[in-house]
């Protein structure tokens, strides 16, 4: 019998324009092989060709292609040369009469023909089973392992294929990534019918091809959930970073009709980081994707919904109703909302480096792009804990990994355990009151401009890879004239709402603010966004699970 293969979707390929020659090919296939590997026949070159392509972008796998000889159009040689294209592992097998023999001989050149039967094939027991058995083993014994359902084809230095990456990195949809230059590459785009003008092409697990997809359309076709179940909620949670995963387990563990709205992915600032080593309970530390990954399945545990890739553009009283606006004009209701929405790396304004934003540019960690590190010289602005974090991660890779501070030291602004990790690391240097100046590059950054700012003397230096950690930007503006901010954009909340701690002017309730109220009742805050919040992981959960306890005091009194 035909040992199974190892991938369910497997595939045999059988090409005759005789159908009662391709029916018996594929009777004969089935008898034996149907249990292992799905068979597929076709009675044209060009269907079998239109058949290989629609298999290259599922996903699955092709084993072994059967092909006759003697077919109108497009002969079985010319089949298979084309079929080698979209296949090269496939074995290929050739079907002809006797006095075909020497054009079969010939094929093994021309297509590297691994066999050629001689039409009948009867009884197929001793003329057709042993050489596809020995083929089929030979086939396994290859490097023919598949793919993540999901490929993305694009450019190395491309700012919008590094987004798709990372978009699906951190929202942990397994992906193969494909350079557009490279075969593999080329071939998935011949088999989606596009060229390398318009990428990145992400490949989704059935087979659809998108081009440049934008972050809902991705998210949309790769098993994200981006439409709310309901049109009402007990509790509506915008951000998904810890205050806001927090904040989605204890409302759904406590019986809250729960639903967390994400912009990008889940995890917020934090998802990003490389290892976070001061959590409490992880003393050899985690990252940042493992505790994201960890809280968002305990969320959905407990029946919190999480929608992805919807940005939210306001928020109204609807009397006892607060309405959450999304950007493409739908809305979402809920008898209360924490704002959980964090803060964003701030831009450099050096010139030169928003043209090369993902072309050797990038903004927090970019996981992705770790892996091409190996070797180079890594440039990292920032003094804080995450710009620590990050250069420890490449630093092991890396051939050397510069910190540039505009401060005169790091113990302002970075954990004492990181600086100690630094201080030990033979391939990673600090260079205190040191900023970008400029960056340059034509397709992906090439050089950085440094600055000593006492001196102010400029230093050009060869690099490929800038990370940048500067800073904290709360992301509100779209709550602008809706809650009380502070003159940065943070949030204000409780008794930070005045200067004397009073309830505002325009509070409706007897009672003052709960803790972490802002200026609309019923309306809360936490995290990273809050004026004055502690700006640490722990911090930010412990802030999510109070909000919700505001919460259910806000709706006992409602």
């Amino acid at each position: 019998m035909a040992q199974a293969a190892d991938a369910t979707r497997t595939v045999i390929l059988t090409v005759d324009d005789d159908p009662g020659v391709s029916r018996a090919v594929a009777r004969d296939l089935r008898r034996r092989y149907g249990e292992s590997y799905r068979i597929v026949r076709a009675e044209s070159g060009e269907s079998a060709l239109e058949a290989l392509r629609e298999l290259k972008l599922r996903g699955d796998l092709v084993a072994v292609i059967l092909a006759d000889y003697r077919m109108p159009q497009m002969n079985g040689i010319e089949f298979l040369e084309q079929a080698l294209d979209v296949y090269p592992g496939a074995r290929r097998v050739l079907l002809t009469a006797y006095a075909d023999t020497n054009a079969a001989i010939d094929a093994i050149n021309v297509v590297d023909l691994d066999h050629y039967l001689l039409k009948p094939w009867d009884p197929p027991e001793e003329k057709l089973y042993p050489v596809l058995d020995d083929l089929l083993e030979a086939w396994r014994s290859s490097d023919y392992r598949p793919v993540p359902a999901t490929k993305v084809v694009g450019h190395r230095w491309s700012a919008r294929s590094s987004d798709v990456r990372e978009f699906l990195a951190r929202n942990q949809v397994p992906y193969r990534w494909y350079s557009a230059d490279e075969p593999e590459g080329q071939r998935l785009l011949a088999a989606a019918g596009q060229d390398a003008q318009r990428l990145p092409l992400v490949i989704t697990p059935d087979g659809t091809p998108l081009v440049e997809p934008e972050a809902p359309e991705l998210a949309a076709h790769v098993g994200l959930a981006t439409t709310p179940a309901a049109d009402f909620y007990d509790l509506v949670v915008i951000g998904g970073g810890p205050a806001g995963l927090g904040s989605a387990v204890y409302g759904a563990s406590e019986g809250l009709r729960t639903v967390l709205v994400e912009r990008s992915a889940t995890g917020g600032q934090a998802g990003q980081s490389s290892r976070i080593e001061n959590y409490l309970g992880f003393p050899d530390g985690v990252s940042g994707a493992q505790l994201t990954d960890r809280a968002r399945r305990q969320a959905t545990k407990f029946g919190a919904e999480i929608l992805t890739a919807r940005e939210v553009s306001g928020l109204e009283i609807n009397g006892a109703a607060r309405v959450v606006r999304f950007s493409d004009g739908s809305a979402i209701a809920a008898h209360s909302v924490i704002l959980a929405t964090g803060v964003s790396y701030r831009q450099l304004q050096a010139p030169g480096t928003t043209d090369l934003t993902g072309c050797g540019v990038f903004y927090g960690s970019a996981l992705t792009e770790a892996a091409s590190c190996q070797g180079h010289d890594v440039y990292i602005v920032g003094g804080a804990n995450s710009a620590g974090q990050a250069a420890m991660h490449l630093a092991k890779g890396a051939k050397s990994v510069t910190l540039l501070v505009r401060g005169a030291s790091l113990s302002a602004s970075m954990s004492h355990y990181l600086i100690q990790q630094i201080e030990e690391s033979s391939n990673i240097s600090v260079r205190c009151g040191t900023v970008v100046e400029a960056a340059h590059g034509s397709e992906h950054l090439e050089q950085l401009t440094l600055r000593d700012v006492g001196t102010g003397a400029t230093e050009l230096v060869d690099a490929q890879w800038l990370f940048v950690f500067i800073g904290a930007a709360p992301l509100t503006d779209w709550l602008d004239g809706t809650v009380l901010r502070d003159k940065n954009g943070f949030i204000l909340a409780g008794p930070d709402l005045t200067p004397d701690g009073r309830p505002p002017a325009d509070w409706e309730l007897d009672r003052p603010p709960y803790h972490l109220e802002t200026s609309i009742p019923g309306v809360f805050v936490a995290g990273d966004a809050r004026a004055e919040s502690a700006k640490r992981v722990a911090s930010a959960v412990g802030e999510g699970a109070m909000a919700v306890m505001l919460v259910h005091r806000y709706l006992e009194q409602s």
